[in-house]
């Protein structure tokens, strides 16, 4: 293996075939037709197979991925995909998902915010169990348990396991 095929990622990491999962939400970049920039276009979780391998702009390496159920073709990175059968630890909500609390919550017995305030996610700690946030309410950010919020959208769609 050279050193300009490490560089850009080395792109045989996934050929043409294989099967494998998102593990980032991908949103339109302005290069996937008919969608406005910043529109969900796959949900993390959501597996497709490779069905080509090309680059961006010299060196960036992108994977078109054919999420077939979905009726999709979209550019991965390297860095968004896995293999399909690798361990896999879903989380409900992801990076700008709107939540609200489930209950009230409060550090030391003091109540910060009440059953139903509203927050956006800042960042999903995957490594942690049971699965925690950091959520941004009204002047603070709290880490959050998952079974402690519950999507604000009534149109939330659930993440594919």
């Amino acid at each position: 293996m050279n050193e300009d095929f490490e560089e850009r990622g080395g792109e045989g990491r996934f050929e043409f075939g294989t099967s494998v999962r998102v593990i980032r939400n991908v949103r339109n970049d302005g290069t996937y037709p008919g969608k406005e920039v910043g529109e969900l276009l796959i949900r993390r979780g959501s597996v497709g197979n490779v069905i080509e391998v090309g680059t961006f702009l010299q060196d960036q390496v992108i994977f078109t991925v054919h999420f077939l159920e979905l009726g999709k073709m979209v550019g991965c990175r390297t860095e968004e995909l896995i293999h399909a059968d690798a361990p896999w630890n879903p989380s409900r909500f992801e990076f700008h998902d709107m939540v609200k609390c489930k209950i009230d919550l409060g550090i030391g017995g003091n109540v910060l915010f009440e059953k139903g305030t509203q927050g956006e996610i800042l960042k999903v700690l995957r490594d942690l169990q049971p699965m925690q946030y950091h959520v941004r309410f009204p002047d603070k950010t709290l880490q959050v348990p998952e079974s402690a919020l519950e999507p604000a959208d009534p149109n939330f769609r659930e993440p594919e396991e």
